[in-house]
């Protein structure tokens, strides 16, 4: 075992002197921690994944030296190339870090006045089971809440929600990625996954994989680019990282990229360049998205977009020459508008189209366990089962945005997430009184802060689950202290691609402090809540061998490599992978004709097949069953358009206060084009204003050519209220409080892009 003393923990935070005071006046912080040795689980490195963004990289790490963890890439992992972002390197840095909150803490000042008192696990779960307990009988389970960041996160505490009756639970996909996983479910009726890596054709429309980095896909660019010449072309209002390193850049009008898709599709068909036979086998809804795009043509495009018409028609008929092996970015966050379903079902189109689905550089199905071993004949990779629990209450209540059809398709991808403050202010369906988090700041991430604010403030109840007093946690009634992913064992979990894989999160350090994973908080809580009957698990490892089905060599296996893949990467239409497939096992699947496993292709969708016009959208959401352009008003005459994105170190609004990524980028400076700031007398540095329709902001101008005069930018997740975090969060532009209150149809997608107008501070 390595020994942490207090003295070396701090040290190895890197956090200056300023930091560590103003932290020792923060109930409940490490600063504040007494004593208490801290101990690596193991002398070698630990398999496990990285949590400083949703990607959840396999990782390898130890403690060195008793100071400090040093944390790579899992080599087993060959797609993210056994490395880590500049992100995934910095989480000793969280975990060392003075500000974090190690005791529960309960609020004894108004809400986010920030004064606090801790108390013991015991009196949290007792505050807790009290406050919703009392909630429950006045108004029903309904009126609690339940929200949590997406993946691991969040199955304890929906778990828990549905034990307590509400059928309340959300995400926060309608704050940055449930665009395109809803467009997905319309068309293909599931998610699929890109293939970049092999892609000799990419076309991006602002899915910054250089700044908002994904390992595996990030690489996998990366690699077509330099090992094998793709060309890049990119679509975005900024000269942002992937601008810079594309073969084209234009700096199209915030909010116009559906325009430019459907001129590319328009080209596609009009042109004959698009794949006849796949269309006619897979495809249904052809000829009305056919005669639909006819006159959307580049022309059209131009005088929408600003991207000239004949570049429209060359890189279509570029593209089009390297299908099937091609693809256009379906993205993940872009510039968001009202028209973000159409746009995102517009660039799955332009994939349709040329037939990349299932081959090579395209886009694909994940292949999961059950799957691939039925077309391989055998039992090739091991499927997991899902514990589950017999006898959970009976829910009759409707979710609180279920209230418009048009959504029904985000219901069970994470549900409208800012529903919640309608549900608390207007009492639409019905009135809220609590809420619970888990990892979740709508502080920063939902849109017009100051309605969040007031949200909050009328609660009855708010527990939040965190690392840090976030600027949402600072009105909190109760913080519940989580360990950090470095902390904590989790449940195994699938990682499958082309072939089935699975990965798990293992403690490299024990726990600093009071703090308890989510699994066990939520776990201890229900307990007390008088719900221990829906919590028969013991402890993550007797949820990890149910999952195995008791099989402990296979669950040594999993830990051990921490990345485990099974059988040959298969594509269903590519022929040399199905060849190889089908050669490699003996009862596999007899290939089609063409030597593929094509006929096999099917959809999660009403018809069975891909749909370009669908009728259970057109009822959802009458007028929006066929792929079409609708104009957007994003700013007045005399505004400027204002976007935002992310930066390669800071994830969101996640990391903006760990230590090592803050001493990395501390501010989010507004960029401005030069021509723009010079008629406003604005110089680089110079302090300005950014005003809204909903809030005024203070920040720093950066001037430069790369971006349009009509818009500005700023990198989210700075410009924090809450004073109580001392580093980078409380610099800079708050995005949110400049964001109007505005819910895109179908995809519930809170919009991203306003109007604002700029001065001189």
């Amino acid at each position: 075992m390595i020994n942490l003393n207090r003295r070396s923990f701090l040290k190895g935070a890197g956090a200056s002197g300023a930091t560590c005071a103003l932290a020792s006046l923060m109930p409940g912080s490490l600063a504040a921690l007494e004593k208490g040795d801290l101990k690596g689980v193991s002398a070698d490195y630990v398999a496990s994944i990285c949590e400083m963004c949703s990607t959840r990289c396999p990782i390898s790490a130890r403690v060195v030296d008793g100071k400090n963890v040093f944390i790579g890439g899992n080599k087993e992992a060959k797609a993210f190339g056994g490395k880590v972002c500049a992100r995934g390197g910095a989480g000793h840095s969280m975990l060392y870090d003075p500000q974090r909150i190690v005791k529960p803490l309960r609020r004894v000042g108004e809400r986010g006045e920030g004064k606090w008192q801790e108390i013991s696990w015991d009196e949290a779960y007792e505050m807790m089971a009290t406050n919703l307990n009392d909630i429950k009988q006045k108004h029903g389970a309904e009126a609690v809440a339940f929200s949590s960041k997406s993946g691991s996160l969040s199955g304890h505490l929906f778990h828990l929600a549905k034990a307590f009756g509400s059928p309340n639970t959300f995400t926060h996909a309608t704050t940055c990625p449930g665009a395109y996983v809803i467009a997905a479910k319309a068309i293909f009726g599931t998610k699929l996954k890109r293939d970049l890596g092999n892609s000799k054709y990419i076309i991006n429309f602002g899915h910054n994989l250089y700044e908002g980095i994904n390992m595996s896909e990030t690489r996998g660019m990366m690699k077509a680019q330099m090992d094998k010449g793709a060309k890049l072309v990119v679509f975005e209002p900024r000269f942002s990282i992937v601008a810079d390193k594309a073969d084209e850049w234009y700096a199209i009008r915030p909010g116009t990229d559906v325009a430019v898709a459907l001129a590319m599709c328009h080209v596609l068909i009009e042109d004959n360049l698009y794949d006849k036979a796949f269309v006619a086998q897979y495809v249904e809804g052809f000829d009305e998205f056919a005669k639909e795009v006819k006159a959307y043509t580049p022309e059209w495009a131009e005088t929408i977009s600003d991207v000239p018409a004949a570049d429209i028609r060359r890189i279509t008929h570029e593209y089009a020459a390297c299908a099937p092996h091609a693809c256009v970015d379906f993205g993940h966050r872009a510039t968001f508008t009202t028209e973000e379903f159409e746009m995102r079902r517009a660039l799955y189109a332009a994939n349709i189209l040329i037939g990349n689905i299932e081959r090579k550089g395209g886009i694909y199905l994940g292949k999961k366990a059950p799957a691939y071993n039925k077309f391989a004949g055998e039992a090739v990779a091991p499927v997991l089962a899902k514990p589950g629990v017999k006898n959970l209450p009976k829910i009759t209540a409707k979710r609180i945005d279920q209230v418009d059809e048009q959504f029904s398709m985000v219901w069970s991808s994470g549900g409208v997430y800012q529903s919640i403050l309608d549900a608390t202010l207007e009492a639409v369906p019905y009135q809220l009184r609590g809420w619970v988090m888990s990892r979740t700041n709508p502080m920063q991430t939902m849109t017009d802060r100051n309605r969040v604010v007031e949200a909050m403030l009328k609660l009855d109840f708010i527990a939040v689950c965190d690392v840090y007093i976030s600027e949402t946690a600072a009105y909190a009634d109760l913080i519940l202290p989580e360990s950090t992913y470095l902390e904590r064992d989790e449940e195994i979990a699938d990682k499958s691609g082309k072939n089935p894989g699975y990965y798990v999160r293992q403690r490299v350090v024990e726990v600093i402090g009071d703090t308890k994973p989510s699994w066990q908080i939520f776990k201890e809580a229900g307990e007390a809540m008088g719900l221990g009957q829906y919590f028969p698990w013991q402890n993550m490892e007797t949820l990890q061998l149910m999952q195995v089905n008791k099989d402990h060599q296979l669950l040594k296996q999993i830990k051990d490599l921490g990345f485990v893949t099974y059988g040959q990467p298969l594509m269903l239409r590519e022929p040399s992978m199905v060849s190889k497939f089908a050669a490699t096992y003996s009862n596999a699947r007899e290939m089609d004709e063409d030597g593929t496993y094509g006929s096999a292709l099917s959809f999660k969708t009403p018809s069975g097949k891909i749909e370009l016009s669908s009728t259970k959208v057109e009822k959802m959401a009458p007028g929006r069953g066929v792929i079409r352009y609708r104009p957007v008003e994003l700013k007045q005459a005399d505004e400027l358009y204002f976007i935002q994105g992310k930066v390669a170190v800071h994830t969101n609004a996640g990391s903006q206060n760990v230590p090592m990524l803050s001493q990395l980028m501390s501010d989010n400076a507004v960029w401005i084009h030069p021509v723009t700031a010079g008629a406003l007398g604005i110089q680089h540095g110079d302090a300005i204003t950014l005003t809204s329709s909903v809030g005024t902001e203070k920040g720093q101008a950066l001037v430069t050519p790369g971006i349009r005069q009509d818009t500005v930018f700023a990198y989210m997740g700075f410009g924090s209220k809450n004073k109580e975090l001392a580093r980078a969060v409380g610099k800079g532009v708050h995005c949110g409080n400049l964001l109007p209150h505005k819910t895109s149809p179908v995809t519930g997608m809170n919009v991203h892009t306003t109007g604002v107008k700029l001065a001189k501070a």
